[in-house]
């Protein structure tokens, strides 16, 4: 929701250009003919192909251009599925411009401890900021779409999160498409408890600031609440004294991307 500058201008030099890994920046040095060989192997060359790090994308859809954010691992391989995160940006990053919902919650977690998000990322912004997540449903499932016709996404390690407004369509699109998701991570959002019945077989961990005024945790528990009647497995972190940024806790310091991994789709 509230922007860094320092975290925006870091994503907007980064998008296309950024490489997250030391290598892309290394100088070929001389090598015998055998090691030459090695490294133009077949899987080598396809890894070179690939472009790393936050990636600038756009999809055309019903006669309108969309802009959006994927970031591709310095360790993707493309012979292999490879984990894949949906993350759904606040109401502060809404627009057209393709670039911002990257500033905000899992994209500077991501520049901060590359090590920790072994996982394709991919960013969607909701174009405008008085519709919800679930009214941009469609959008979010073509980028999808065009995520795994690019790039081999392991379908059974498939995960939903996102804050405030995207906290909302965690709980929303997570129910609306439980077949779809491993896990789901919703950060200071709300829901419907009519749908937690939808999401009794999908594992989740919430994340709320005890001391948030713009969303209050009680939109958290409840929905973890309803969930667990259902006999799902629902669970939430707290964090006193944190207001509506529990985003930066969430994911920079709770250990989420290593809980992802641990779930795969039930069939």
């Amino acid at each position: 929701m509230f922007k860094s500058k320092v975290n925006l201008v870091a994503v907007a030099l980064g998008i296309g250009l950024l490489s997250t890994g030391r290598a892309a920046f290394a100088q070929d040095t001389p090598a015998s003919a055998d090691t030459r060989a090695t490294i133009t192997s077949t899987k080598r060359a396809s890894d070179r192909q690939t472009p790393k790090g936050f990636l600038l994308k756009t999809i055309e859809q019903d006669r309108q251009k969309y802009r959006y954010v994927l970031y591709v691992p310095e360790d993707y391989d493309a012979t292999k599925p490879y984990p894949a995160i949906i993350f759904l940006n606040g109401a502060g990053e809404c627009g057209r411009d393709g670039l911002k919902q990257a500033a905000v919650g899992i994209g500077p977690a991501i520049m901060l401890d590359v090590d920790k998000w072994h996982f394709l990322v991919l960013i969607p912004q909701k174009p405008d900021i008085k519709d919800s997540w679930e009214d941009d449903d469609k959008l979010v499932l073509s980028m999808l779409d065009a995520t795994k016709k690019a790039y081999k996404v392991d379908a059974d390690r498939l995960y939903l999160t996102g804050l405030s407004q995207g906290g909302h369509g965690t709980w929303a699109i997570g129910a609306k498409h439980p077949e779809l998701f491993a896990a789901i991570a919703p950060i200071c959002g709300w829901g419907d408890v009519k749908t937690a019945e939808a999401l009794k077989n999908t594992p989740i961990w919430a994340f709320h600031g005890e001391a948030d005024m713009t969303v209050p945790v009680k939109g958290s528990i409840d929905m973890v609440d309803a969930v667990k009647a259902a006999g799902g497995d629902a669970k939430i972190t707290t964090f006193p004294g944190v207001g509506h940024n529990s985003w930066d806790n969430a994911y920079r310091g709770a250990g989420l991307a290593d809980w992802f991994l641990l779930h795969t789709r039930k069939k």
